[in-house]
């Protein structure tokens, strides 16, 4: 086997395998199949050139250092470059993972996990469906508008209307009714949530002007009226979700609000932001707008989201009366911001658990945010005993219950602990993050948190039908 010294940079750059050769390996091979040739030959080239400028650093950078290099080692080299590019593009995509971290509505996994019911009818309406079409007429139907009418009828509102997003939703109202004159809102609901997404950008975007009443803390009723001119057009109610101003604070009602805009010709709309369909005080969740006592209370429309408490997919939700929702559907701009017949699909089956007064049982989310210390605690043991006897003698890993809490997260209840019973893992070898990093880079990714050292799992976001699954992947944590 012929053999140079790494600084010999021309013999060690005439012995870097060919694009072609590397193309041959079972990896690139493998690669092939799921990506292509296309793409595969384009990663091939660039683990060939990083490899080129290992060699024209003097060094290879996986050991920093110089080195005898052979043929065969600057293939092994070349694939192994080759081989992290391809588990980088893994995982780039979206796939599905294991919520360990006890937050039940994750932004960054996803929000709301969705329903079996919702789940089969996403796949059902993956084919030709009827979007905008009446199978007892054969004639164009409406496009959600059995959505629609279930989404009315448990908010008590009379009419319904959906969109992609919150942030769409508050953008349609203010553009349809607020355009060129001045929206009322309190200083202390100017609020920024997820993603930069502030309510005065909208407000800018969608032509209106902001005019601010009241404090921070302090917004009384005699702020709204004294704010009122010849330019005034809408009220805006925003619900502050993931913040909360105590102590001496003071806010009209919804009805105080109605009474004025009404007096004074203007729309009464109110951003619920989460959102809550039913009254969730029985899970501590006691500062959540219900969407239903909003309308009952006289606010004209009201938005909040679908993917957050109500447990449904990404989608605005739009309730109101019934001559304002046709304005905002006859909008040019309503168009551009509805959803399509996947989401359609979801949020229908969803609604329709709330109809049948089943959604307790349905909706994932309310099943999470209902389970009581004693379920959560009895799950807690009975993983442990069947984790420790998955690893037999190995004594790699300890295994403790201890007590912690769960968040609701999406915004949703954020000063509000839920209790729960955490699974502590500590390994004899690995450090915290390192067993934190090996379970998110499993086959599913494994998402836990790091409390006082340990890595915790938090069974409340876990389905029972992935706990073994679970197992099996602390189980090859060697």
């Amino acid at each position: 086997m012929e053999k140079v010294s790494a600084d010999d940079k021309s013999i060690a750059f005439r012995m870097l395998p060919s694009i072609d050769e590397l193309l041959g390996t079972k990896t690139a091979q493998a690669m092939i199949a799921e990506l292509g040739r296309k793409r595969v030959l384009s990663l091939a080239r660039k683990a060939a050139e990083s490899v080129r400028g290992d060699i024209q650093k003097g060094f290879t950078a996986e050991d920093g250092e110089n080195q005898t290099s052979t043929r065969e080692l600057l293939l092994e080299r070349t694939v192994t470059r080759l081989d992290g590019a391809w588990q980088a593009e893994r995982n780039l995509g979206i796939q599905r993972v294991i919520n360990a971290t006890g937050v039940v509505i994750h932004t960054n996994l996803g929000r709301a996990p969705l329903s079996e019911n919702a789940r089969r009818a996403m796949f059902d309406a993956s084919g030709y469906c009827t979007l905008e079409y009446d199978v007892k007429t054969g004639k164009r139907g409406g496009r959600f508008s059995n959505a629609e009418k279930l989404l009315a009828s448990i908010s008590g509102a009379e009419d319904a209307l959906i969109v992609n997003n919150c942030a769409a939703a508050a953008l349609l109202v203010l553009s349809v009714f607020a355009k060129g004159g001045e929206v009322l809102v309190s200083r202390g609901e100017l609020v920024e949530i997820g993603g930069d997404f502030r309510i005065p950008d909208v407000l800018v975007q969608s032509g209106a002007v902001l005019r601010e009443v009241g404090t921070t803390n302090r917004t009384k009723l005699s702020d709204y009226k004294d704010a009122l001119g010849e330019q005034s057009k809408l009220l805006l109610r925003v619900h502050p979700s993931n913040y909360r101003v105590i102590g001496f604070t003071d806010k009209p009602s919804i009805a105080d609000l109605a009474d004025l805009a009404h007096a004074n010709g203007l729309v009464l709309y109110e951003d619920a932001g989460s959102g809550a369909v039913l009254d969730l005080k029985a899970f501590g969740i006691n500062e959540e707008p219900v969407i239903s006592e909003s309308i009952n209370s006289g606010a004209d429309i009201v938005s909040f989201s679908g993917d957050k408490l109500l447990g449904g997919p990404q989608s605005g939700l739009i309730v109101g009366r019934y001559e304002l929702i046709e304005q905002l559907r006859k909008h040019p701009l309503y168009r551009a911001l509805r959803i399509d017949k996947i989401i359609g699909a979801a949020l229908e089956a969803t609604l329709e658990a709330y109809v049948r007064e089943t959604a307790n049982e349905e909706i994932p989310v309310l099943r999470m945010l209902a389970m009581s210390a004693e379920t959560i605690e009895e799950r807690a043991r009975s993983f442990k005993v069947r984790l420790e006897a998955a690893f037999d003698l190995n004594d790699s890993m300890k295994v403790e219950i201890v007590r912690g809490t769960s968040a609701v997260g999406g915004g949703a209840g954020p000063d509000l602990s839920l209790y729960t019973a955490l699974i502590a893992l500590m390994h004899k070898t690995h450090s915290d993050a390192e067993l934190e990093r090996l379970l998110r880079l499993a086959k599913p990714p494994v998402i836990a948190r790091i409390v006082a050292g340990n890595v915790m799992i938090d069974l409340r976001t876990v389905s029972e039908s992935d706990e073994n699954e679970l197992i099996d992947i602390v189980k090859s944590i060697n």
